[in-house]
């Protein structure tokens, strides 16, 4: 069987599709289109009615393929740009009723901790999970085998948009100042990924990120996408992504910066999954 997760982010509308069985779960492919959602909520402070018909459109468009190859089971959850928004809860129950199907807004704090979900991350990983989209910033660690989660209003497009707070960026540097070391921190989301694509490695250290991401920062946007051939959604938010994470790297100890390709719509699909194959509740009467 089939089944499908889609996140509805700041930037773009990403999807999940995996084949499970009773014992087994793995990634069959992905879908991405270009919304851009926080233009609407971090220059206007609420999402307009052609937004939200553009959100509708690729939406049935991602049921009708759905529907075409019998995935019947999925879950929506949307992120910053519907945390934000000030008719989020108007916007909401529109879209929804328009596709005929539920959409669950989460928290910050339930977006890091979603991480968690990830197989490989273990209770004694000393590597800080560093979740950036477009408006927001979700951190998850393990410290003595306790889960640690934090998130900030600081994204890639809230701050290409120049609507990232002062204030938020103080709470962020106080709060990685009081982190232990780690050896490595797991970049999660788009940015992180193509940035490490585009030069061909899997990991780095600090230092190499660095001047890598200085010399990215002086190609146009023309020559972002000719020479590496980035989407246009993604050269233009690129370098105030990447000047996230050096703030960042240069705020802890920690020697390496890595990327996963897990996100929120691979924590969505397991949680499905688990939920679709549990048998371990009765009901009593």
């Amino acid at each position: 069987m089939k089944i499908a997760a889609i996140d509805i982010g700041t930037n773009a509308v990403k999807s999940k599709i995996f084949d499970t069985s009773s014992n087994l779960i793995s990634f069959n492919e992905s879908i991405r289109t270009p919304t851009r959602l926080g233009t609407d909520v971090f220059v206007d402070g609420l999402l307009t009615s052609a937004s939200i018909e553009k959100l509708v459109t690729s939406l049935k468009k991602y049921q009708d393929y759905f529907n075409r190859n019998q995935i019947e089971f999925y879950e929506i959850v949307a992120t910053s740009a519907f945390r934000d928004t000030k008719n989020s809860e108007d916007a909401r129950r529109l879209v929804e009723n328009e596709i005929e199907h539920p959409i669950r807004v989460i928290s910050g704090l339930e977006e890091a901790s979603l991480m968690a979900l990830n197989p490989k991350i273990k209770k004694n990983d000393p590597k800080l999970y560093a979740d950036l989209g477009g408006g927001s910033l979700e951190f998850f660690y393990y410290l003595d085998g306790k889960k640690k989660i934090k998130s900030f209003q600081l994204g890639a497009v809230r701050n290409m948009l120049r609507k990232d707070r002062p204030d938020e960026w103080k709470k962020l540097n106080v709060w990685l100042n009081k982190l232990p070391s780690f050896n490595t921190v797991v970049g999660i989301g788009g940015n992180i990924r193509s940035f490490l694509k585009i030069h061909n490695q899997d990991k780095i250290t600090k230092e190499e990120f660095i001047k890598l991401k200085d010399e990215l920062n002086k190609l146009t946007f023309s020559e972002k996408i000719s020479k590496y051939e980035l989407s246009e959604d993604r050269a233009d938010v690129i370098d105030y992504a990447m000047s996230i994470y050096e703030f960042v790297l240069n705020r802890i100890n920690v020697k390496n910066i890595r990327s996963t390709k897990w996100g929120v719509s691979d924590s969505i699909a397991v949680k499905l999954y688990h939920e679709l194959y549990s048998n371990k509740f009765q009901i009593k009467n």
